[in-house]
């Protein structure tokens, strides 16, 4: 995200995937669309405390974080705590 590399994102973004921000929350097209324009810039993000809760086939990751970054041309410093989850998913072969 530091990168605005989209196109590496676009890959690693699930399509039903949900962002939340302090203004509200969108998809996964908003998301690259506002990285790739540049209204927020994720600079650095500093990670103090991780915790993992697996339950069945999802993860649940919680992140406490210092995060650097660009919104509105202006440069912020902030402390979030940011949850991740995964769901594994078998794909199977074509």
């Amino acid at each position: 995200m530091a990168d605005k590399n989209v196109n590496m994102l676009d890959s690693l973004f699930h399509q039903k995937a949900v962002f939340v921000h302090m203004g509200g929350s969108w998809g996964k097209e908003q998301e690259l669309n506002v990285i790739k324009s540049g209204g927020i810039w994720y600079k650095k993000a500093d990670i103090f405390e991780v915790s993992v809760n697996i339950i069945d086939n999802t993860a649940i990751l919680l992140n406490r974080i210092t995060l650097l970054a660009v919104v509105g041309g202006n440069e912020v410093t902030n402390p979030f705590e940011v949850t991740e989850v995964y769901v594994l998913q078998i794909v199977s072969g074509s």
